[in-house]
């Protein structure tokens, strides 16, 4: 069969990364990663310099290998009215960092032989059988006529998030339906046909239920058993027992071009559900990279295996085919910038997105780094090649900030030109 020129063209392309990724890995040394005391200085100081310039008030930083921690610290301040510096283990509402958890939970599902990647929605949840899809919208008064879906939406579209689900605070038309309508953006019709298109979304908080439903158990119990126990993740929870609650940052915006802190939210001092696959977790940088490592440890950390290799390569390929993750609009400029860095080049795997290997980039993660972030500018980075990754977290709106993404990317200019 011969190829059009455009789909030849997309499949030599793919093959030629995904061959150049793997030559990477394979002629990557296999010993442990270093930073010279100079390298863990000079990230030191670029994180003190992050928050003397004003990037945010606070950030805490590591990096790790497969063995270890190769970097540790913070600067700034985890409550400016009261001049508490930001300690190391200060916890952080990761928000939708909780979305690469509850894919590793998926797959760990899968790998038990409990449900299928291409099993249909419809076989967990009610409501998913009959699927509808905007065909025309209204801008001024949100109305709108929908059709039936041509195709069923399956678990590996949610992970992928090509469901054909949006997210409101980034689409325009999610924004005025769930404003309209008060209900989530699962509860809606689907802005695309499954598979169709990519969508940050609440994808991820379908597989949530799907977890719950296939396992009976809450999504902390769960989590706690069965992912955070075994990997040692002492301070990850939906929850923050009293005794740790003075570790957590004060959240700020620089929405109106100054940072001011947001009103204060109450912080649960005991898990209490509905539990979301989308987010409400809190985490530690040290938490979130033993979480890092497992994944560059192909599954394993310690005595304690997660998933098998396989899985975890199966996570960190291309599973949206021609299409490429989108910018996505700031349709709530409050909470985010447009998104994300690699809009229109990177892929997305099952619950990472996939660096490409861009000839404009370089200094930075390898092609084929897996990443993903939260909304209050908590980022993280998972480098397959180097075998190195990285998490970085502050808490400050909107998402994409320009002061947190010069300090993210300063921050990993400064490891890769130092790591060895």
């Amino acid at each position: 069969m011969k190829l059009k020129p455009a789909v030849a063209l997309y499949v030599a392309a793919t093959l030629l990364c995904a061959a150049t990724v793997a030559a990477q890995r394979a002629s990557a040394p296999t010993q442990s990663r270093e930073l010279s005391a100079a390298g863990k200085a000079a990230l030191t100081h670029q994180l003190s310099d992050s928050v003397h310039r004003g990037d945010a008030p606070g950030i805490a930083a590591l990096v790790v290998d497969r063995e270890g921690v190769l970097f540790e610290g913070a600067a700034g301040q985890l409550d400016v009215a009261k001049g508490t510096p930001m300690p190391a283990n200060a916890i952080f509402s990761i928000a939708s960092m909780t979305k690469p958890v509850t894919s590793v939970a998926i797959m760990m599902l899968m790998e038990a032989g409990k449900l299928s990647l291409d099993d249909p929605v419809s076989k967990y949840l009610d409501g998913y059988d009959n699927l509808q899809v905007i065909a025309t919208f209204n801008d001024k008064d949100a109305t709108y006529t929908t059709r039936p879906a041509r195709k069923a939406m399956t678990i590996r579209q949610l992970l992928a998030h090509t469901s054909g689900i949006g997210y409101s605070f980034t689409n325009p038309i999610e924004f005025a339906l769930v404003n309209k309508t008060q209900k989530g953006e699962w509860e809606l019709p689907l802005l695309d046909e499954p598979g169709e298109k990519w969508n940050y979304s609440a994808s991820t908080r379908v597989l949530g239920f799907v977890v719950e439903k296939v396992t009976g158990v809450p999504l902390e119990r769960w989590y706690q058993e069965h992912l955070f126990g075994p990997l040692g993740m002492v301070d990850t929870s939906y929850a923050v027992v009293p005794g740790k609650q003075s570790r957590v940052p004060t959240q700020y915006s620089r929405f109106t071009g100054t940072i001011a802190p947001l009103p204060v939210q109450p912080i649960p001092s005991a898990p209490t559900p509905p539990f979301r696959g989308d987010g409400g977790l809190y985490s530690t940088i040290q938490d979130y990279g033993r979480f890092v490592r497992m994944l560059l440890n192909d599954g394993t950390l310690g005595s304690a295996r997660i998933l098998t290799p396989a899985s975890v390569k199966m996570m960190g390929e291309n599973q949206i085919g021609a299409i490429f993750v989108e910018r996505q609009p700031d349709a709530n400029k409050e909470r985010t910038r447009p998104f994300p860095l690699g809009a229109g080049k990177d892929k997305f795997g099952l619950g990472f997105q996939i660096a490409a290997n861009d000839p404009a980039v370089r200094g930075y993660r390898s092609p084929g780094s897996l990443s993903w972030a939260g909304i209050f500018n908590t980022e993280f980075w998972i480098d397959p090649v180097r075998r190195i990754g990285g998490v970085h977290m502050m808490q400050l709106l909107p998402f994409y900030d320009d002061g947190a993404i010069r300090a993210l990317r300063g921050f990993e200019e400064t490891v890769y030109k130092h790591i060895q």
